[in-house]
């Protein structure tokens, strides 16, 4: 039986070092995950050689160039978790600058499901254009895991990455695909 394939988005947040927590999850529910971090991610929270050895593929945040190797499967689904400010905002507004924000544009107009699990201090979640931004994002088919019962934003500097809801983003896959 083949198994599903879902993209990771993973963004340059606290809780992207425990992304691996995810991966188990996806897997455990029949998932193939491929990861797809932001440059910030990937440079400053992910053990990547881990994560490629976790995942059996490796992590493509980057366009390749012509000739390259390392082409992704078709994805049946997308999470994007940890979602930043940042990233959240971005995708919204159809900014398309960086490659997983390319994907995410693509993705989110074909139809794929998305799932996106933001992580945001209450600071960032008060400002009038986060809360369009997810809006916009719902208007356009995305599953948006915010508020009572999925992630609630912690207080600026005080957010705590062991409590991260990532298997919160599997389930609504499910219900989701």
């Amino acid at each position: 039986m083949s198994r599903r394939v879902v993209y990771v988005i993973v963004c340059g947040a606290g809780p992207a070092g425990n992304v691996g927590q995810l991966v188990t999850h996806a897997r455990e529910a029949g998932w193939d995950a491929y990861l797809v971090p932001t440059d910030t991610a990937r440079r400053h929270f992910l053990d990547v050689p881990a994560l490629e050895e976790l995942t059996g593929h490796p992590l493509r945040g980057r366009f390749r160039t012509t000739g390259e190797p390392g082409r992704l499967p078709g994805a049946d689904a997308v999470i994007v978790a940890p979602a930043t400010y940042n990233t959240i905002n971005k995708w919204a507004a159809g900014i398309a600058d960086t490659y997983p924000l390319t994907l995410l544009a693509e993705l989110t107009g074909a139809g794929v499901p998305i799932i996106v699990l933001p992580y945001v201090n209450s600071a960032f979640a008060a400002n009038r254009v986060f809360t369009r931004s997810l809006d916009e994002l719902r208007a356009g088919g995305v599953t948006v895991l915010y508020g009572p019962g999925a992630f609630e934003p912690h207080p600026p500097r005080g957010g705590t990455i062991d409590t991260f809801p990532w298997d919160l983003a599997v389930q609504a896959l499910d219900v989701k695909v």
